[in-house]
């Protein structure tokens, strides 16, 4: 028993070294995720068929007592057993592949088990399918866990050898004889199975962890180079972009070439060949166009489908990756080798991330670009709303002055000449400092004396210090118009507008106020977050400036809108203070 044991653990380093090879497979893998249709079920039946079959004559045939080996056994005479690891390959097939696998690769080894014939021959094609199929079922109640742990295959792998066993006792015509055979191979079946089971089972784990880290490490550089490519890609000149894309894939993915095209012409070329493969290029090759064409990633892996003129290019092998912009082929990214054989899958599978990662980011770009043109064509579409109001309102004093006061229309059209020189200064920026933005409202408060002056009084004070401080332009003067036209409208006589700025600690706040009736209590919620109609105008003004305010600076710079407790309303927002927000996350 001893002898018989140690020989078949002996015979066991063939099986394990075929199944090493056999988990460097690449559709192999299709078993650990549970991917199986008709066509790889059959395929995984058969290889772990064929395998089980080399596990049988990894065996020995036994005479009574005795047992004997050869390179390969055609026919069992009746006194002789062929005894070998069979069960292991079907066992495995049953743990990944489930019932159907097993008891597949189980029929394959049956048949091939009963034509070799000998003593047990209708047990030992029993034992096979039927231990694939509770292999199988057995792998159910361990579907949690991808490849089963080899403590447990171990001890799974006791009871294929004690099945066999059993069905040779119950199909043995003579008993006497079978009892002590069965108690010679018992013990060493059991323990040379179970081992093999459990080591098999220890090398998919290996082979799936290297997998997995393989995996990890291609995602992790796919995202590193996507990263580093940003600043890259938002560059204006094509030719600089592809540059610096050429240059950080050759450091980065360490292969012979890169090439960077656009649909008709290489636009960068870096690596080997470079003295052949020049910016300019036409790309002429099938395999280049295919893959515009169809949006695909393709694969060269012969010189010839490279079509490169040179005779003595380096550069045998290829992965062209399309670059997706805006839903068309935009450009190539050619990954070249000097061998085809380093075309392995873990490149491909790169490129295939980097394709999509690179696309995702060019249509990010993009968009941001296209986000801000429309923000500023926005943005000054509402300027040029506003402005209009007030010039309106002007013209029509100074043609009502013209008649009864000259001097005072006179003096009123320079302030609107100095105020509109302000408006086409400042309606060429997005923002302005305070100060320009103050000088803007002087003009504009000049002109709202001479026409006010019986009934209205303006006050305005700026702290020291606030000059300096960013915000959108005609932003004050529609506030102050407003408190005129609706806040005071009735007013005859008495009426006072205040602008005040403050400075604290989470920026500039801006203040006008006024005495007048202030806001309805039905509309004052709405006021500056839609436009609200009333008598004199749309009710447009105050919703563009909050509009212009939250566009530009932020939310938290919306306007702020209340009543006030002694009369009239109050309007007021903040411009943040940018360096000490910075300093904050800093």
């Amino acid at each position: 028993m001893k002898v018989l044991t140690m020989t078949l653990f002996e015979r066991l380093g063939l099986l394990l070294v075929l199944a090493f090879l056999l988990t460097r497979i690449p559709g192999f893998r299709s078993l650990l995720d549970r991917e199986l249709d008709v066509k790889t079920t059959g395929m995984h039946a058969l290889i772990f068929g064929l395998f089980g079959i080399a596990g049988a004559q990894a065996g020995v045939v036994m005479e009574g007592e005795t047992f004997f080996s050869s390179f390969w056994v055609f026919q069992v005479e009746e006194h002789q057993m062929l005894v070998g690891t069979s069960l292991v390959a079907i066992v495995i097939a049953g743990l990944l592949g489930g019932p159907v696998v097993g008891w597949g690769a189980g029929c394959i080894v049956s048949l091939y088990m009963f034509q070799l014939g000998g003593m047990g021959a209708l047990a030992n094609s029993l034992v096979h399918p039927l231990t694939g199929f509770l292999a199988g079922w057995t792998a159910r109640f361990f579907s949690q866990e991808r490849v089963i742990a080899p403590t447990k295959a171990l001890f799974i792998g006791i009871f294929p050898p004690i099945l066999q066993g059993a069905l040779l006792l119950v199909f043995s015509s003579q008993p006497e004889k079978m009892i002590p055979f069965v108690d010679r191979i018992g013990l060493p079946l059991v323990l040379s199975n179970s081992v093999a089971i459990a080591i098999f089972t220890a090398m998919i784990r290996v082979a799936l962890h290297e997998q997995e880290q393989e995996a990890a490490s291609a995602t992790r550089r796919a995202l590193t180079i996507a990263e580093e490519a940003l600043p890259y890609l938002k560059k204006e000149s094509p030719m600089e972009m592809a540059a610096d894309i050429a240059e950080l894939l050759f450091k980065e993915l360490q292969v012979a070439a890169v090439s960077v095209t656009d649909r008709m012409e290489v636009l960068a070329h870096r690596g080997l060949g470079d003295d052949h493969h020049h910016r300019g290029d036409p790309l002429t090759s099938p395999l280049l166009q295919r893959a515009i064409q169809k949006g695909e990633v393709t694969i060269a892996s012969m010189r010839e489908e490279i079509r490169c003129p040179h005779p003595c290019c380096p550069l045998e092998a290829a992965i062209i990756v399309p670059i997706v912009q805006s839903g068309e082929i935009s450009g190539l990214i050619q990954l070249y080798f000097r061998k085809s054989q380093q075309l392995r899958a873990v490149e491909v599978a790169l490129a295939h991330g980097l394709g999509k990662l690179i696309s995702n980011q060019l249509n990010a770009v993009s968009a941001e670009k296209l986000r801000l043109l429309i923000r500023d064509a926005e943005l000054r579409n509402l300027q040029a709303q506003i402005n209009p109001h007030f010039l309106f309102n002007t013209l029509h004093l100074i043609s009502t002055l013209i008649r009864v006061n000259p001097d005072l229309a006179r003096k009123i059209t320079v302030h609107l000449g100095n105020y509109m020189r302000y408006n086409l200064r400042l309606a060429s920026a997005s923002l302005v400092p305070l100060e320009q933005e103050w000088e803007h409202l002087d003009a504009y408060l000049e002109i709202l004396r001479i026409r006010f002056a019986d009934r209205l009084n303006l006050v305005c004070h700026m702290e020291d210090g606030v000059g300096q401080a960013m915000l959108p332009p005609s932003t004050i003067q529609p506030l102050v118009e407003n408190s005129i036209q609706h806040g005071l409208k009735d007013a005859t006589s008495g009426g006072k507008v205040e602008i005040e700025t403050r400075k604290g600690k989470e920026g500039i706040r801006i203040i006008v106020r006024d005495n007048g009736c202030g806001f309805a209590a039905d509309i004052l919620e709405q006021v500056g977050k839609t436009p609200v109609p009333s008598e004199k105008g749309s009710g447009i003004g105050l919703y563009n400036v909050n509009q212009r305010l939250i566009g530009l600076l932020g939310a938290e710079s919306q306007l702020q809108v209340c009543n006030r407790r002694s009369g009239g309303s109050e309007i007021s927002f903040r411009i943040p203070d940018r360096e000490a927000a910075e300093e904050g996350v800093g």
